[in-house]
């Protein structure tokens, strides 16, 4: 039999060292880092660094992968339509204020992010893997998907959980299966930021 208690201290232990940036809602995680510890399924860190993700955006993948990743990830040749939609993604992320010469670095820095998160996962795929992240690295169209082999992709299910004020059918085909929930109430997330010069 599990012992609970045990995998209850791991888990605040877990949570400790984490230490959880500011916003960061452990709760909304909880669950599934308790069902890893219960089921004894490794956990690991995915996201690519800040350092790195600046590294990419000024100074190119190459600042960040290897040669074999870059080729095998096709870094040198990614289409057209890709780097624009992330630099439309990152401007709407940003209330469309963005000084337009920014967005290529953004997008670069996103695209990194999404091939860590596939790196992260590749090895894990023979038994079985979940990535918890956001809507934008799950998209299959230009998140995390794009970088999966064939093979990897075929055993893959991109799932969106959209509030239901983005839950059109735009969205929804951005996944391959797209669940909506109520919009949550915040604050404007575009009123701090200034107008676009």
């Amino acid at each position: 039999p599990l012992d609970l208690r045990g995998h209850l201290l791991e888990l605040e232990h877990l949570i400790e060292q984490a230490k959880p940036a500011r916003g960061w809602d452990w709760s909304l995680y909880r669950p599934f880092v308790e069902l890893a510890l219960e089921f004894d399924l490794p956990i690991v860190a995915a996201n690519l660094s800040r350092a790195d993700a600046m590294r990419a955006a000024t100074q190119g993948f190459a600042a960040v992968f290897d040669e074999p990743t870059r080729r095998r990830a096709a870094l040198d040749a990614l289409p057209a339509a890709l780097m624009a939609a992330h630099e439309q993604a990152v401007d709407d992320g940003h209330c469309n204020r963005m000084p337009a010469d920014a967005l290529p670095a953004m997008a670069r820095a996103q695209i990194a992010r999404d091939l860590a998160l596939a790196e992260a996962i590749r090895p894990h795929f023979g038994r079985g893997v979940v990535l918890l992240t956001g809507n934008g690295h799950a998209r299959t169209d230009i998140g995390v998907p794009f970088f999966l082999n064939e093979a990897e992709r075929a055993r893959t299910i991109a799932i969106g959980l959209l509030e239901e004020d983005n839950a059109g059918n735009d969205w929804r085909s951005r996944f391959d299966v797209a669940f909506g929930s109520p919009a949550q109430p915040r604050e404007d997330p575009c009123a701090s930021l200034p107008t676009r010069r």
